[in-house]
């Protein structure tokens, strides 16, 4: 949220309407808005929080770009007697080849992928895009795992704090600087801006999925941002939360490819975090102390209406999100 503040105060090309958040709060604020009750796809694995651990840490290292930047048709698999599309389909993709007998949650694994394999992995109704990068992308986080935690993420959990930002050694932090794939960073006119989305994600599919059982904890949650992707952006722009300037907007509408890192990128992102985090405040003035919410759950409800949308979202090739 601090390194965003920049972005707000000199975006040229995106704006956040504090009115419209307002607006949008005073009905948001009375719908139920719960902790997203994330189960793990596919019914396996559970009961055994090292499995979990290893299975979303993994998976979401690919979790990116599911809309095909020609044909602009999204990434879906016909899987466990039905269809996934988006994130969901990756995550359902990945099942299956564990279903099938491939390591996939193991570093040494990773480190050797080859594309026919993850052509056959990932195999759906469109090859899944960016599938060359995404392959590098397990092949880099691979050859750490093997060499630092015995090959899984669920011996890296345990050597971070509890928190989120921990003078080093929290979660994100210790995510970001030992697995590059995660260190999402952006430069706006000499500042460094952090959006650490899939860091951010990873942990709170991991937060939902156990803690209940007490076996994974966050400590800060609280400093927790919305997952600045290509979704929840649209969602505040049909909610009238944000508006982009002319030449963006077409852009958009017109599915132009907007670039990784680009003035226009940046903003949209951060507009993104920054309205989730005032529409978050705004509903937890008018909710009664007991029903408080974290932006997270903002994140949740935009997504969760809109990721099907046919509704255009803006076009970045990247791998960050």
């Amino acid at each position: 949220m601090e390194s965003i503040k920049v972005v707000v105060e000199r975006s040229r090309d995106v704006q956040t309407h504090i009115d419209k958040v307002r607006e949008v709060a005073k009905w948001m604020a009375y719908e139920d808005l719960p902790m997203p009750d994330y189960a793990l796809p596919f019914g396996a694995g559970e009961n055994d929080p090292d499995w979990i651990m290893d299975y979303i840490l993994t998976t979401v290292c690919a979790d990116t770009a599911f809309t095909d930047f020609s044909t602009h048709e999204k990434f879906a698999v016909n899987y466990a007697g039905r269809e996934w599309a988006d994130s969901d389909a990756l995550f359902a993709c990945v099942k299956r080849a564990l279903d099938e007998g491939l390591p996939f949650l193991d570093g040494a694994f990773l480190a050797e992928l080859t594309r026919p394999q993850m052509e056959n992995i990932f195999a759906a109704n469109i090859e899944l895009p960016m599938l060359d990068e995404k392959m590098q992308i397990l092949r880099e986080v691979g050859a750490v795992l093997a060499e630092r935690y015995g090959g899984r993420f669920h011996n890296f959990i345990p050597s971070c704090s509890t928190r989120l930002y921990d003078s080093g050694n929290g979660l994100v932090e210790r995510l970001a600087k030992e697995f590059l794939r995660f260190n999402d960073l952006s430069d706006y006119d000499g500042s460094t801006i952090k959006f650490y989305k899939l860091a951010q994600l990873a942990l709170w599919f991991l937060y939902l999925s156990l803690k209940s059982s007490g076996q994974f904890q966050i400590d800060d949650l609280n400093r927790m941002t919305a997952f600045a992707d290509y979704i929840v952006p649209a969602a505040m722009r049909l909610l009238s939360i944000t508006t982009y300037s002319e030449p963006l907007e077409k852009a958009v509408q017109t599915h132009q490819l907007i670039a990784r890192d680009s003035d226009w990128e940046i903003e949209v992102r951060a507009h993104c975090i920054y309205a989730s985090a005032l529409l978050a405040q705004e509903i937890n003035r008018i909710r009664p102390r007991d029903r408080q919410i974290v932006v997270p759950q903002i994140d949740f409800r935009l997504w969760s209406h809109y990721h099907t949308t046919w509704w255009p979202h803006h076009l970045t090739k990247t791998i960050m999100y």
